[in-house]
């Protein structure tokens, strides 16, 4: 019997196990992470090596160091994962691998080891979407939580508001028409001489600040659910910009403050606007935006006042990371689907939706 036909056997028999222990690969962008999920809710294991110090030099991520990082530290990490969890290789029942989206070189670094690991064990190999990923992370967060909700889906590739009516079942409601709000953050964050990653330094410096300037999102999507971060990611660069040619002072906390309200007015209002709209009363917030405090405070109180029951994953989670890969495949391999040949390689794209 092949490989691959003796894993579609064991995939089917996963489906009725009692417990199924997944190992999961994450090395989309800057984060090597290898991790042990029982079940989908319970990590035995996540190790996580940054790389946020290297690329921070370069104000932003260079595909090629990230790519290199990843080889030197995947290794190790997986005897790592293993000696964490208290487990042998032996007691593996699936590897799972973040097969996009991403840098396609950091990609097929984690895709490879995967494909590799899986063949030496004779293991079922899953492929995993790296956004759907985010929205599992709350599964480990948040032990009681079940479909259906909406999700507001926020990363710096990614932006979002998403129903998810079963764990493999979501149909996107709104998206980013041209800037993800992650990579709006780092561009302001640059413009305002900050160090990378950009979404953490501008939630920490607004804090100091005052909403003094009135930037705006864009009117034209108002009536929809789909946002837009160009035209207000704009208005700060030419802010900022302009007061350094006139030799003007400007207070970059208040800069920071004020394009923060702005965005995450916009972000919270759209998604508890969904909510109302489909008749859910459930909020996930997904993706390493997730991690700002203010987005969390807004969420949580209009989310009181119109009764909508928000969740977020804890910090650890809100960020890149493998857990989610295999809380993720988990509820991929109840559902009977994701099972991958030894053909599997990296997108830089993903569909939002499934």
């Amino acid at each position: 019997m092949s490989y691959y036909s003796d894993c579609v056997d064991k995939f089917r028999k996963l489906k009725d196990k009692k417990d199924v222990i997944v190992l999961s690969v994450e090395s989309s962008c800057d984060e090597t992470s290898i991790a042990i999920v029982k079940n989908g809710r319970e990590v035995l294991a996540n190790i996580v090596s940054s790389q946020i110090e290297i690329h921070r030099r370069f104000g932003g991520v260079v595909p090629e160091v990230a790519s290199r990082n990843h080889i030197t530290a995947i290794s190790n990490i997986y005897s790592e994962a293993l000696a964490e969890a208290g487990l042998t290789k032996e007691d593996i029942d699936a590897v799972a691998v973040t097969y996009g989206a991403g840098l396609v070189g950091a990609l097929l670094v984690g895709v490879n080891f995967a494909k590799g690991l899986a063949y030496s064990l004779n293991l079922p190999l899953i492929a995993v979407s790296h956004v759907h990923g985010h929205i599992a992370a709350n599964y480990i967060s948040h032990p009681e939580l079940k479909p259906p909700f909406i999700c507001l889906m926020v990363s710096g590739g990614h932006t979002a508001i998403l129903r998810v009516d079963d764990y493999n079942k979501m149909t996107m409601l709104g998206t980013t028409v041209d800037d993800a709000i992650g990579e709006a953050f780092d561009k302001v964050a640059r413009v305002l001489g900050l160090p990378y990653p950009g979404g953490p330094e501008i939630d920490k410096l607004a804090k100091e600040g005052e909403r003094k300037y009135n930037f705006t999102v864009s009117k034209s999507l108002k009536g929809t659910l789909d946002f837009s971060f160009s035209g207000i990611k704009t208005e700060v660069v030419n802010l900022v910009h302009n007061a350094e040619q006139k030799k003007q002072e400007i207070n970059a906390a208040d800069v920071a403050r004020s394009f923060q309200e702005s965005v995450t007015d916009e972000l919270v209002n759209k998604a508890i606007r969904a909510c109302k709209k489909e008749d859910i009363d459930t909020l996930v917030i997904a993706g390493g935006v997730g991690a700002n405090s203010m987005l969390k405070e807004k969420a949580l109180a209009l989310g009181e006042n119109e009764g909508v029951k928000v969740y977020s994953p804890v910090l650890k989670y809100c960020t890149d990371n493998s857990a989610m890969i295999g809380a993720m495949a988990y509820y991929m391999i109840k559902d009977g689907i994701g099972l991958a040949k030894l053909d599997l390689t990296a997108k830089p794209n993903v569909t939002l939706g499934c």
